[in-house]
């Protein structure tokens, strides 16, 4: 470990950041010390206790995505400027610290995925674990098919009133929430269906097969995506629901908020 500490010394050397992802305690200790550098931890919760904590709602497999919304989030939170200077320590290839890389906060153009967990109405972990779900939608499909989905997560009142049922409503009556094993492979099966999901802020799943019919006019979406994209678009302008689409055409997720596309992810990189 002091090795270590001396590598990082030199790398951290006119930096104006250090970024400990998932540290352990003692591990943070070691760095807490540092003169002149920002200090910030990014890990699923605050177990350090740090002053500056960027919450990691999802496990990023890949570096690149990590360090991504570390830093969104770092700046999102004004922890540091958008030029700084920061290094990073991660771990890749096991559960330790085993990396690490200086990069320019500037590099990376905002993903949008920091925005969809901490500026919306619904809770993180329920994003999340909605997010999860298309994710594994996107990896597997369904029955080894390419499957689309849409979940509307939020302002599940407003988003009913902008809606119509296409079918009888499975969870009428019922109190699951998405997150729960069982309740997730039930998504799944309905997704091969029409119609959009619609999950309260506190993950109560309230509706599927829902026809969204709030007005298309003015949306602007990238072209090439179709009427799921458009009606996520649309129904996030009107309300203060996001949504969350895995497109059945190019297998990719998108998030939507405000009326605008802001997120979009390759499920096989998760």
């Amino acid at each position: 470990m002091s090795e270590l500490r001396d590598l990082l010394d030199d790398v951290v050397a006119d930096a104006d950041a250090l970024f400990l992802f998932s540290p352990s305690g003692s591990f943070y200790e070691r760095f807490d010390d540092l003169n002149d550098v920002e200090l910030v931890v990014v890990a699923p919760e605050n177990a350090v206790d740090s002053d500056a904590f960027v919450e990691l709602p999802i496990d990023f497999t890949d570096l690149q995505g990590r360090v991504r919304f570390g830093i969104e989030g770092a700046v999102d939170q004004g922890f540091v400027e958008e030029e700084a200077e920061v290094v990073c320590v991660v771990d890749v290839f096991g559960e330790q610290a085993d990396t690490i890389t200086r990069v320019q906060a500037s590099e990376f153009s905002r993903s949008g995925v920091y925005d969809l967990f901490v500026n919306s109405r619904a809770e993180p972990a329920v994003i999340r674990d909605v997010l999860e779900v298309a994710i594994g939608l996107g990896k597997k499909g369904q029955k080894g098919k390419p499957v689309g989905a849409l979940f509307v997560v939020g302002d599940a009142g407003k988003v009913m009133n902008k809606s119509r049922p296409l079918s009888y409503n499975p969870f009428e009556k019922s109190h699951v929430h998405v997150g729960d094993p069982i309740v997730n492979v039930m998504l799944k099966e309905f997704s091969r269906l029409d119609g959009a999901f619609v999950i309260s802020d506190a993950g109560k799943i309230v509706s599927a097969y829902r026809y969204l019919e709030p007005s298309a006019e003015g949306v602007d979406i990238p072209k090439g995506l179709g009427a799921r994209h458009m009606a996520a678009g649309a129904i996030t302008r009107d309300t203060n629901a996001i949504a969350i689409v895995l497109s059945e055409s190019d297998g990719l997720v998108r998030g939507f908020k405000g009326g605008e596309l802001i997120l979009e992810l390759d499920p096989e990189e998760y």
